[in-house]
């Protein structure tokens, strides 16, 4: 489980695809200390969860020693995320999983990607930007003003619906901690809609 507070920002450096193109092994470089990184750990990247399979270091044993760690991206990943648009340079936001007793920051996050959501507009308001998106109407009926939401692995609050278009507000530091400073109209981001709102419409569907 996750908190969609994001942790770090990721950069792919190495992309190895299977012949059959079903399976794509990512190197994906971090600040993380390459000690608390155990093989099987979970990290959330861009809010997709993915197991770590391998870790290390690469550079001198200085300032620019970097952090590495080697996760796999199944079939079913790269056709509902938007991780079959990742490439060398790619940008992650990473969140570690939750522990027991850590703070929750943001809300309950599995990090199981819904789906993908898309940017229609991008307005740079005096002291934060304002995003609007689309999603499938399968998903819209979970999204609620002022609800939760997961956006590239980082929760946000909905401010405003729209049948199947929604906006979000992002503050200044989250901008300079996230991937969001990138976002543009037309760019596809993972969504992960609150899980409380997918079990209370299970049991509307139950009654």
């Amino acid at each position: 489980m996750f908190t969609g507070i994001v942790t770090d920002i990721g950069e792919i450096t190495k992309l190895t695809p299977t012949a059959q193109g079903q399976l794509h092994r990512l190197r994906i470089a971090c600040s993380y200390d390459r000690a608390t990184i155990a093989d099987g750990a979970s990290i959330a990247c861009n809010g997709v969860c993915l197991t770590v399979v391998a870790s290390g270091t690469e550079g001198d044993k200085d300032s620019t020693q970097k952090t590495w760690f080697d996760v796999d991206t199944a079939a079913e990943t790269l056709s509902m995320t938007t991780a079959r648009h990742w490439a060398v340079g790619t940008k992650l936001n990473l969140e570690r999983a939750l522990k027991i007793g850590d703070e929750l920051g943001g809300h309950i996050v599995a990090g199981h990607a819904d789906g993908i959501a898309k940017i229609l507009k991008r307005d740079d308001l005096p002291d934060m930007a304002r995003f609007e998106l689309s999603t499938t109407r399968e998903l819209a009926r979970f999204i609620a003003p002022k609800g939760s939401i997961t956006l590239d692995g980082v929760s946000l609050t909905v401010n405003t619906v729209q049948d199947v278009a929604f906006s979000v507000l992002i503050i200044p530091h989250t901008l300079d901690v996230t991937t969001l400073s990138a976002w543009r109209a037309g760019s596809e981001v993972n969504i992960e809609v609150d899980l409380m709102a997918r079990y209370a419409a299970r049991l509307t569907e139950m009654k």
